[in-house]
């Protein structure tokens, strides 16, 4: 075991990554829950975005076209959520996990031609005198656009469901559809859109797997984080800032199992490897007990005619 082998540094800079595609389909899941709906498809658009975006950065040799690509896969896979909960009526939690289902068979046909492909890098942003700064330059100021984005996105949710007429609309929706209704709001309309969001912020969550964290396309390479991104929103109580805190707390885990496996640490890999998925239960338990931050309607469906 060599503990001095871990650089600080570059642990603490491996955080903000792993914390990055969390972040993402989290902050995606805060907005589509606020507004009342509950999908549980988050796993399914990752996954889905994480081989549309590698294919279309590996045949157009952009990674932001990848980007780009893997949220329009993943609000397209939201829509047919959308489709099914808002206008079928369907239940919200069968069609969220069929959804999963659905993304996990989808991407594995469609990554066949892709497994060992290396996809086009993703510069870092090289900001000067900051970039070049001792220990703070490395952590906070040599990161990807797309980590950047993931942080201004939280700022510019928390600013649209504190401080704007769209935000305190959805929250109206998500807390008492019918009153909503009354009152002119449509409430169908609102609900797909905040979907739509979800899923593309969810598909870009992937993309980020397959284009920055690990490089490579792997089939059922999302490994959960999905589901961990479902915990978060509970684990921040529906809060933005609170969001974010989560994901580096995740990610934090995620990486210092990964760091102590390369140290040797004399505890069973096993442990180590279900250790962010032991914890993200840990959290729920805690949290269970105080409902009181969720939206009223969440999980209930709305149709006009009642």
């Amino acid at each position: 075991m060599d503990l001095s082998a871990i650089n600080p540094v570059l642990l603490i800079a491996s955080l903000m990554v792993a914390a990055t595609p969390l972040l993402l389909a989290a902050i995606g899941e805060l907005v589509v829950e606020k507004s009342g709906v509950l999908n549980l498809g988050v796993e399914g658009m990752m996954i889905t975005g994480a081989i549309a975006g590698f294919a279309a950065a590996v045949e157009s040799g952009s990674p932001l076209a990848g980007f780009v690509a893997a949220a329009l896969a993943g609000a397209v896979l939201s829509l047919l959520f959308a489709a099914l909960t808002q206008i079928a009526l369907a239940n919200q939690v069968a069609s969220g996990l069929a959804l999963t289902l659905f993304g996990l068979g989808l991407s594995a046909l469609m990554g066949q031609r892709y497994v060992g492909v290396k996809p086009p890098q993703m510069g870092r942003i090289d900001i000067p005198v900051l970039s070049d700064l001792p220990v703070v330059g490395r952590i906070l100021f040599a990161h990807d656009v797309i980590l950047y984005f993931g942080i201004a996105l939280t700022a510019a949710v928390w600013v649209v469901l504190k401080f704007t007429r769209a935000g305190l609309v959805l929250r109206a929706v998500g807390e008492n559809h019918e009153a909503a209704h009354a009152l002119g709001y449509k409430v169908v309309r609102i609900r797909t859109l905040a979907i739509l969001f979800g899923g593309a912020c969810a598909g870009m969550g992937g993309a980020y797997i397959s284009l920055i964290r690990v490089p490579q396309w792997t089939e059922g390479m999302t490994a959960g984080v999905g589901w961990i991104a479902l915990a978060l929103v509970v684990f921040a109580s529906w809060k933005p800032w609170r969001a974010l805190l989560g994901a580096y707390l995740f990610g934090g885990v995620t990486v210092v199992q990964l760091n102590l496996q390369a140290a040797g640490v004399a505890i069973p890999v096993e442990y180590l490897a279900m250790s962010p998925y032991l914890i993200t239960i840990l959290v729920l338990v805690i949290l269970s007990a105080d409902k009181s931050s969720a939206p009223a309607s969440l999980g209930r469906s709305f149709h006009a005619s009642r």
